[in-house]
């Protein structure tokens, strides 16, 4: 037997403890001790996120497709049935959607829209119940498809509407898509119309949709899967009908009233396709909205098969899955070697799905070699393996770019990192840089675009932000300098998205991203996508390689979309030839956008660009206004340019293509901008075709100013301008030939005919600014007033600007007769007159060309009086003449 010990309920601590003095203090000691080593070996763990690692692993796709084997998923080119909606036929159609709403507030109207926009196809809305907009132009047809987004207002519209819409389809071969709306109560086998062998069950609960494969308008969605499980919303329409004419496109199966399954399991047909056999007319009736993701599909689908393939979708998709910040991350959340693997294992795997499959690594070399032990071993992986990714370069230290006004500090950045990649022996040759937080890529930040041409030859880049963040369906890519911007689309993860169970929003939010939401849409809309990802989606719960081998069995799976991936500049090369269009950029005004702001130089200031411009147009008098407004002592000018003089003309030419702060370096910085006011006056701008879209996308709150005389007097200026300054075709060729020149005449003829005649539809073209501006940002002066009257007229003008302190030009302008106008009075008292150009003295017009313009102008004429009574202006003098005349 073992005797106890004479203590035997003592702890350690209550032994260092004991009522003396040293004994306490020695207590104390070791409790803090304890507490210190505690924090020191928690934080260590917290930091190298050993904590998480007692989670589960990273998760792994789970989605399997039903009617896929793997050696399908690895078929680049899809199926082999493709049905190709291309018509042969002579298609008097332009390539435009009709969609008919309910309401300009309508859920289902605005997801249609939507729609249309992410997937770029051009479209016009137009609320039911009002007259159909002009269907045709110059025997064409202006829209392939017709949408209804509630279709009984298509059954049920007014007799003459019908019979034009029905006219029109059957003329032109357009197709209707309708969408059957929820009704208060259900209906049970109930006819839709008359007319139409179709009846329809309404407000049930639906489950296993189920796809036709031998349905002709599926082109996009693959039809061999099946979606089982229930389907969302209990107010599906089914439709039911014994005539040949209706195919259906899918079917699922309905529960009873008590929400289980229905005993027969009877398939219903919730998507069909009219064939046209009643009356000529082809339609694709839907029995669901959008709240079912497959939908969306189907719904470009049948746009696609309705417009006989003029509004299809390529079938080719290239993806490029930038990694950013490779070596950039705190220690704790970066690569190990076994997160390498993980990655070099998923690129394999991707590449089987991809063709040409390669992840595009951006790196910050100053940050290599800065994490734990494991993670260093991590980076010197990537290294060793760094032939089997392509690679592109940040700045050295990770800065953004539109900090730095001093272009050596960027160009020593990039030098930096272009010796670390050459020590390295990293690629260099890939001609795609980004910049950090997309800062001076959009809004452009100069330096940084002579700094990436000059060290890396910087060809391609790529961008969230233009024209904005969100939405992101309305990312575009431009060009500037030569340097092609590409939209690049975010994918749900960002630098502190590294755990699943972490995820904002839960888990789920992620995985229907994938499974037919958000980041599947940029697969189905988009034919080039950039996706942006970090080095710590790769660690951790490696949730980008779970992300991206997700979505793309998703893709394979569902529809017979082909990926590929192509290095970066032959990507950019791809993009614009699908969208010419949109090299050409648009400025932005900074200032509106906070994110914006956020990455735009803290030197630049919006108050640096104009509160209001006079937009012409030529041979008006808006050299004189110009004049009567430098007078004013809170109006300020731009400075003169040397090829334009007085006028910038950036809106309108190829200085638009210089950038915003070409532009702003043509105003003064004010100290005080709130009671000044900066202006610029470019005659040309009036009558520019993208004119108003670029000024409404930069000066949104300008105000508009323009000065209309007779066009017959206006024409007949601008020839004797031309004349004046020794045009040979306005010397060589009468105002007669020239006005009445047509095709035969050669083309400099007929460029300065237009020249003398087009500025002249003022209509049209205060329509297109009145497109963009508010009637009230805009100030219509009267050109004869102004020449007889100008006091009167700056007068109003001071008023529309709303400006302060009033100035007088009663006693500021004296008329001239040698010149026939006001002129400025000097400080002086000095009568200072605009040069000998202005205000010459013409011989009389030719009575044939004067004869001629009054009827050429007439209809013009006749649309400007109607819109001067609509804006409840007074009509001008010169405008009645001219109007009686004609």
């Amino acid at each position: 037997m073992v005797a106890e010990p004479t203590i035997t309920k003592k702890t350690l601590l209550g032994v260092c403890c004991s009522v003396t003095q040293p004994a306490i203090r020695r207590c104390l000691m070791a409790a803090v001790m304890f507490c210190v080593i505690s924090l020191l070996v928690f934080s260590y763990y917290i930091s190298n996120s050993e904590l998480h690692r007692l989670n589960p692993d990273p998760p792994q796709p789970s989605f399997q497709c039903y009617s896929q084997s793997s050696d399908l998923l690895n078929n680049f080119h899809g199926s082999s049935q493709l049905n190709v909606h291309a018509s042969s036929a002579r298609l008097r159609l332009d390539p435009k959607v009709l969609v008919i709403i309910e309401s300009q507030y309508s859920l289902l109207g605005k997801q249609i829209s939507e729609i249309l926009e992410a997937s770029r196809t051009r479209f016009k809305i137009e609320i039911a119940g009002k007259n159909l907009p002009v269907l045709t132009r110059q025997d064409k047809g202006k829209f392939a498809v017709v949408v209804f987004e509630d279709y009984e207002k298509y059954l049920f519209m007014n007799k003459w509407n019908r019979e034009l819409l029905d006219k029109y389809c059957l003329e032109y071969g357009v197709g209707v898509i309708g969408f059957l709306r929820p009704k208060e109560k259900p209906l049970v086998h109930t006819e839709i119309h008359n007319d139409f062998d179709l009846a329809i069950s309404t407000n049930l609960k639906l489950y296993d949709y189920h796809l036709n494969p031998n349905s002709s308008v599926l082109r996009l969605t693959r039809p061999e899967e099946t979606f089982y499980g229930d389907l969302p919303t209990s107010d599906w329409t089914v439709f039911h009908s014994a005539h040949s004419t209706y195919k259906p496109i899918a079917w699922a199966r309905a529960h009873n009233l008590t929400g289980k399954p229905a005993s027969e399991n009877q398939l219903m047909p919730t998507l069909v396709e009219d064939q046209g056999q009643i009356d000529g007319i082809q339609r694709v009736l839907f029995g669901g909205g959008f709240k079912f993701w497959l939908h969306k599909l189907l719904f470009l689908d049948s746009i696609s098969f309705l417009s006989h393939g003029k509004l299809s979708l390529p079938l080719d998709r290239f993806i490029l899955i930038d990694i950013d910040d490779i070596f950039v991350g705190q220690k704790g959340v970066r690569m190990k070697p076994s997160d390498v693997q993980a990655l070099l294992e998923a690129q394999e795997r991707l590449s089987h799905s991809i063709q040409g499959f390669r992840f595009n690594l951006g790196f910050s070399g100053k940050f290599f070699h800065h994490g734990s032990g494991e993670e260093n071993k991590g980076d010197d992986m990537l290294l060793n393996h760094r032939r089997k990714f392509w690679w592109f370069g940040h700045t050295w230290s990770h800065t953004q770019p539109h900090l730095f006004d001093n272009i050596s500090v960027l160009e020593t950045e990039m030098l930096l990192n272009h010796k670390f990649a050459k020590q390295h022996g990293i690629p260099v040759n890939s001609g795609y840089s980004v910049a950090p937080h997309h800062s001076g890529v959009y809004p452009v930040h100069e330096q940084l675009y002579e700094a990436w041409k000059k060290v890396w030859n910087v060809r391609v880049t790529s961008t969230e932000e233009y024209p904005h963040l969100h939405p992101a369906r309305f990312r575009r890519g431009f060009v500037h300098r030569n340097i092609m911007v590409l939209p690049r689309q975010t994918c749900g993860l960002y630098t502190h998205t590294i755990f699943l169970n972490k995820y904002p929003g839960g888990p789920a939010r992620l995985k229907n991203s994938i499974y037919g939401g958000d980041l599947f849409s940029l697969f189905v809309y988009n034919p080039i996508n950039v996706f942006m990802t970090h080095l710590s989606n790769y660690g951790n719960d490696r949730l980008a390689p779970y992300t991206f081998e997700s979505v793309v069995k998703f893709v394979k799976c569902w529809t017979n979309l082909r990926l590929f991936t192509v290095p970066p500049l032959k990507l950019a090369e791809k993009y614009f030839e699908l969208y010419p269009e949109e090299t050409d950029p648009v400025w932005i005004n900074p200032c509106i956008d906070k994110r914006h702001k956020s990455i735009w130089s803290k030197t630049k200031t919006c108050d640096q660009l104009p509160k209001f411009l006079v937009i012409g147009p030529q041979k008006t008098g808006t050299t004189a206004l110009y004049t009567f407004l430098t007078m004013h002592p809170a109006i300020v000018s731009n400075y003169p340019s040397p090829e334009t003089y007085e006028e910038v003309q950036f809106f309108n030419g190829k200085n638009y293509y210089k950038g915003l702060d070409w532009y702003m370096n043509f105003f003064p910085v004010l100290k005080n901008s709130s009671s000044l006011f900066l202006f610029e006056k470019s005659a040309t701008y009036f009558d520019g075709e993208l004119v108003p879209m670029r000024v409404n996308s930069l000066l949104p709150y300008a105000k508009l100013v323009t000065i209309l005389i007779s066009p017959i007097k206006r024409a007949y200026s601008w020839y004797q301008h031309m004349r004046a300054h020794k045009d040979p075709i306005a010397l060589r060729y009468t105002f007669y030939d020239i006005v009445t020149a047509n095709e035969t005449f050669p083309k400099s003829v007929r460029e300065l005919r237009n020249r003398c005649l087009n500025p002249g539809h003022y209509a049209q073209h205060l329509e297109r600014w009145l497109s963009y501006f508010h009637p009230r940002q805009l100030l219509i002066i009267d050109g004869e007033e102004l020449k007889d009257d100008p006091a009167s007229v700056m007068s109003r003008f001071q008023r529309f600007l709303r400006i302060k302190p009033f100035f007088s030009y009663r006693n500021r302008l004296k008329y001239n007769p040698s010149k026939g106008f006001f002129c400025p009075v000097t400080e002086e008292n000095s009568v200072k007159c605009l040069g000998h150009n202005k205000g010459r003295n013409y011989p009389p017009m030719d009575y044939r060309a004067e004869k001629f313009l009054s009827t050429f102008y007439l209809p013009h004429n006749v649309a400007l009086s109607k819109l001067l009574n609509k804006l409840r202006q007074p009509i001008p003098e010169w405008l009645e003449r001219d109007l009686s005349r004609g």
